[in-house]
């Protein structure tokens, strides 16, 4: 791809937007910028690009701005009803996304891994197995820095694992990784896609340019990946729970893993496929996953009091991801959910929520479509806080009961991200004690 002398505009000045216009203008583009917001962060991001001589507008789109542009380049949160992406259709420019500008210029051999739930951890673990195995690794995409902000770290013998969303994958044209891994895919993101098909259709083109010489690893415990049909290419790759308990496929068993959840077992079968198809040995990749405590607010003890756990799994952002939790719940639940509604289907966990959780506390603007949707599955309460949230539960809560925190929603209406919410009920559970809780 030649950028040298050609006028590209940057829509969006997240991470991956800043990332991409600081790229382009190292590689000689005259490059510009746009973001619908003005505000704190936006206004940083203009400082810092037009330091770089990168020409930016803040607080609206401007048609004037897009027009005359070679190739405008679309961060992942930008949707196509932005006027930003109609001008362009208008003017017939071409439009990539972040991703596609990064795989363009890319030297190293990409594992890309997607999915509804689980590819956060499944992206670190792949990361932490290559490394431990000795290979130049660089872990980026959806889970942290963008692809185009770790170029400079990237040549041919580099292993690039890529945390790669529905988002970052709508407007690829080339990217085409040599291991691509599908996890899942279920109901999530109904705010953006029309329909289940649209967003389901989106998670497929991860593997829709690869060819004989690359890998695809599916989920063959995921019933709504068994339509997926790849007979000409790529080698398909599938794992199951199953392989767990199969001496002669084993890598070793669920009880050598320190993951806590019986859905982290699938994210550990996908992980070490993926290392042993990167060259990593079985007693690396072994040693590894056994010592892998997993991350952050992804259904993590942040502490116990009076004899109770309570459980951070505020990247639950999605109802399936909520089921997998409860799943692996082995005590009765009292379970804290609600946030910024996605327009998700909450009762498909109805069943399991009948069965696993004794009361329910519901905060943000999702609270009223939980509650219809779950109603009669379990006692339901409102609170205006996680403080009040976690004040209740810890009066609901005995010995025999967990308190979980897996909201099924994004967390935008009352917090920044779902780190923020996380962080925001670890500080309400040591409130309890007045003191940091015991881990």
């Amino acid at each position: 791809m030649y950028v040298k002398n050609k006028t590209i505009t940057v829509v969006g000045l997240g991470n991956s937007g800043v990332n991409a216009a600081l790229l382009l203008g190292g590689l000689g583009a005259f490059v510009k910028a746009t973001d619908a917001h003005d505000n704190a962060a936006t206004q940083s991001a203009k400082k810092k690009l037009e330091e770089r001589g990168v020409k930016v507008e803040i607080g609206g789109h401007t048609e004037d701005f897009i027009k005359g542009s070679d190739l405008v380049v679309v961060s992942p949160g930008v949707e196509d009803s932005s006027p930003a992406i109609k001008w362009a259709g208008e003017f017939r420019i071409p439009v990539i996304g972040e991703m596609e500008l990064g795989f363009r210029f890319c030297r190293g051999r990409i594992i890309a891994i997607t999915g509804t739930n689980g590819k956060s951890t499944v992206t670190s673990l792949i990361g932490k197995m290559l490394e431990d195995g000795g290979l130049d690794t660089v872990v980026c995409g959806n889970i942290g820095n963008s692809l185009c902000g770790e170029m400079a770290g990237i040549n041919s013998d580099t292993w690039v694992v890529l945390e790669v969303s529905s988002f970052q994958l709508e407007k690829t044209e080339s990217f085409k990784p040599h291991i691509a891994i599908i996890l899942n895919i279920r109901d999530d993101h109904m705010d953006r896609y029309a329909k289940f098909s649209d967003y389901f259709n989106e998670k497929l083109k991860i593997f829709r340019n690869q060819d004989e010489n690359d890998y695809l690893i599916l989920n063959g415990d995921a019933e709504e990946l068994k339509v997926i049909h790849t007979s000409r290419a790529p080698l398909r790759v599938p794992y199951s729970k199953v392989l767990l308990y199969k001496k002669e496929d084993a890598v070793f068993g669920p009880s050598d893993m320190k993951l806590k959840g019986l859905h982290n077992i699938e994210n550990v079968l996908a992980a070490s496929m993926a290392a042993k198809l990167a060259g990593v040995s079985p007693v690396s990749i072994e040693k590894t996953a056994a010592n892998f405590t997993g991350l952050a607010h992804r259904f993590e003890t942040v502490g116990i009091v009076d004899g109770v756990e309570y459980i951070d799994n505020s990247k639950g952002t999605t109802v399936d991801s909520t089921y997998r939790a409860l799943e692996s719940c082995g005590k009765p639940v009292i379970l804290i959910a609600g946030g910024k509604d996605k327009h998700s289907d909450y009762g498909v966990i109805k069943k399991i929520v009948k069965e696993k959780v004794k009361k329910m506390i519901l905060i943000g603007e999702a609270a009223g479509a939980i509650r219809k949707a779950l109603k009669g599955a379990a006692d339901m309460v409102s609170a205006k806080d996680m403080n009040e949230a976690v004040r209740m539960a810890h009066s609901f809560a005995d010995k025999d009961s967990i308190v979980l925190l897996s909201p099924m929603c994004s967390s935008f209406d009352m917090f920044s991200s779902y780190k923020e919410r996380g962080e925001a009920f670890r500080k309400a559970v040591e409130k309890l004690t007045g003191s940091r809780v015991k881990v």
